[in-house]
């Protein structure tokens, strides 16, 4: 158990040091208020974890060892439900109705989609 708990540990990292990453690099290129590290990072999340998942179920070929580190460790790392939430609330109380309901729509749809895309190429 701690073995695989190390594991997980070192995708959360590399995971958790692309999100920083993402982060800085939309922040130079975002328009106005919209939150778009935290969005970009959530959909290319989903779309991962979707591959990763299809991986899984078509060829058996993720083990727990790599689920460990890939699914609960990067990806676990990499996306920001968390940071989703506070910019929600941000956006919610700062009144900007639109670009909340942009940014939260997009999101959610677009994290669904990108999981069943991910599952759906690798499924074939």
């Amino acid at each position: 158990m701690l073995k695989t708990m190390l594991i997980a540990g070192l995708g959360g990292f590399v995971g958790t040091c692309l999100r920083y990453l993402t982060g800085k690099l939309c922040h130079t290129i975002a328009l106005g208020e919209f939150p778009l590290g935290t969005f970009m990072v959530n959909i290319i999340g989903s779309f991962i974890i979707g591959l990763l998942f299809g991986m899984a179920e078509r060829t058996h070929a993720i083990s727990p060892t790599m689920s460990a580190l890939l699914i609960t460790g990067f990806c676990g790392g990499f996306t920001t439900f968390s940071s989703f939430a506070d910019d929600t609330y941000l956006l919610l109380g700062s009144r900007h109705y639109l670009t909340l309901a942009l940014y939260v729509g997009l999101t959610i749809v677009l994290g669904v989609v990108l999981v069943w895309a991910g599952r759906a190429l690798i499924k074939g």
